[in-house]
């Protein structure tokens, strides 16, 4: 777990985060959702793939796979494939983590209060499977001013 760092990380790297951000209404997402027990999840991803998406951790800012990818595709949840970001909708906040403007499909993403760490955030969760994605703000440059902020270690790219 050598890029995991739990809450150093999470304290140094966002703490310009809002306060004032609020969770917003997602659709109800409207395919089969899945449930795996710890034991499967652990068979099926990474030790640091497992801390990430199962136990809400943090990797390390500016060393995922993905922070300065800019290929064109889609990237998907790295438990279960759901889509959740274009690359169209990727740019570079300098924050160290992969940072998308907006969501493939709002029912994809799932947005959750998070308070741990002494923070008020709010965590963003993929839908079908409730893997932990990163967390979402409010300081993006797109129409709804949100910035996504998501770990390298929970996504997969499909490059087109």
């Amino acid at each position: 777990m050598k890029k995991i760092i739990y809450l150093a990380s999470i304290i140094l790297g966002l703490s310009a985060c809002s306060e004032s951000i609020q969770p917003t209404r997602n659709p109800a997402f409207g395919g089969e959702k899945i449930t795996k027990t710890d034991s499967t999840w652990k068979s099926e991803l990474s030790p640091d793939e497992y801390a990430v998406l199962r136990e809400k951790a943090t990797e390390a800012p500016y060393t995922g796979e993905y922070d300065q990818l800019w290929d064109t595709g889609t990237y998907v949840c790295k438990a279960c494939g759901l889509e959740l970001f274009k690359s169209t909708s990727k740019f570079d906040a300098g924050c160290g983590w992969p940072s998308f403007y907006e969501g493939i499909d709002k029912k994809n993403i799932r947005e959750v209060r998070d308070t741990s760490h002494g923070m008020n955030r709010i965590e963003i969760q993929c839908a079908r499977c409730s893997g932990h994605l990163g967390h979402v703000f409010d300081d993006g440059p797109g129409e709804e001013g949100v910035r996504y902020c998501v770990n390298s270690l929970s996504l997969g790219f499909k490059k087109r």
